[in-house]
């Protein structure tokens, strides 16, 4: 069903720019998601701000991060250097929506266009899926023809607030580890992240002697409609999203050869996607390799979904399968080929899906393929 090239509007993606705990630059970050399951992840005892008094006291953190503004555009830079970027491009950028949104999204547009970028021209608030909203509609941009690239970015550093209110919720997990479709999971840990990522026609890259980091082969996203935070039990507006994802690019389930799940280590949310796949997927399933990448770099909320795809590209360029950490036994109605003793290096996957799915039952699609 699908074809050895990207029809010339098709979006690739030319520049990325990554700060994440393991620091600045994919290589420390791909490095950290493919080592053994016993070489540790990101997570780490608090100390930037006060959790004697919460139930989980562990997250994926930067030991000295900078104001969220200027981590943003960092990974603005970065980005925009390594695609040797022409000016004007436009930038969307995702956020957490606080008091503070207003002023990180001025900053980041004030120093963005010092970069000779177009500016901040929308900013996505829609939770965990709100990168990857960003990153479907710059894609929709460049293949329409409006621009011929455009820079996405995102930013998440955890905060005394946010990291109160998840705890409260007893969305975090009691034991300290983020153990994505495993038996004993009890729920997700925070990360810090910032990315950026230039999406770009096909043809813009090639008429400038860009390489291309891979292509965004399809996207989709859908909306539960079921309840405010719980997935809806089946799955079925994960297997939706991913569906349109597939159907967008021309590619049948079988040959997608990884997925990165959205493997919050929630009980509900992961049974529910592993229930997706099993419907999108259906005999394939068995040895079709999955992990969650963010038992390793934490949920970097907002942020999340530029996260995982940095990770993803990165794992088809070294054909390195990240690790499913934390694990510790098979849930018996999970039933998914999980990464688990170290990365697989017997396979180089041609396309790759990563899943993000928010609270309200917001759910997206990314379907990366090798450059």
């Amino acid at each position: 069903m699908s074809s050895s090239a990207p029809p010339a509007g098709r979006p690739v993606f030319t520049g990325l720019g990554v700060l994440s705990a393991f620091g600045a630059g994919l290589a420390p970050l791909a490095a950290a998601t493919v080592a053994t399951a016993t070489a540790g992840t990101g997570f780490a005892e608090v100390t930037r701000f006060d959790v004697a008094r919460r139930g989980t006291r562990r997250a994926a953190l930067l030991a000295d991060p900078p104001p969220l503004a200027a981590a943003v555009l960092g990974a603005v830079a970065d980005a925009h250097r390594q695609a040797e970027l022409p000016d004007g491009a436009p930038l969307l950028l995702a956020l957490h929506s606080d008091l503070h949104t207003r002023e990180v999204a001025a900053e980041v547009s004030k120093g963005a266009a010092a970069l000779g970028l177009a500016g901040v021209t929308r900013v996505y608030t829609g939770a965990c899926v709100a990168a990857a909203t960003a990153l479907a509609d710059a894609a929709a941009m460049v293949g329409s023809g409006r621009h011929p690239r455009v820079l996405v970015a995102a930013g998440h550093l955890v905060e005394p607030g946010v990291f109160a209110a998840f705890d409260a919720g007893r969305a975090l997990a009691r034991d300290g580890a983020l153990r994505p479709f495993s038996a004993g999971r009890s729920g997700t840990l925070l990360g810090d992240a910032a990315v950026a990522v230039v999406v770009e026609a096909a043809d813009a890259a090639a008429g400038r002697g860009a390489r291309p980091l891979a292509r965004l082969a399809g996207w989709g996203r859908s909306g539960d409609a079921h309840h405010v935070c719980r997935p809806r039990p089946d799955g079925a507006g994960v297997a939706r999203a991913a569906r349109s994802a597939l159907a967008r690019a021309g590619v049948a389930p079988s040959e997608v050869g990884y997925v990165n799940a959205n493997g919050t280590g929630s009980p509900m949310s992961d049974l529910a996607e592993a229930r997706a796949l099993r419907e999108v997927f259906g005999d394939t399933l068995a040895g079709l390799p999955v992990s969650s990448s963010k038992s390793v770099h934490g949920h970097a909320l907002e942020a999340s979904a530029l996260l995982e795809l940095a990770v993803t590209i990165g794992a088809l360029e070294s054909g390195r399968l990240p690790v499913n950490a934390g694990w510790l036994g098979p849930d018996p109605e999970i039933g998914l080929n999980l990464v688990l003793a170290g990365p697989r290096t017997d396979a180089r996957p041609r396309y790759a899906l990563s899943l993000n799915s928010a609270f309200g039952g917001a759910n997206t699609a990314l379907l990366v393929a090798a450059a």
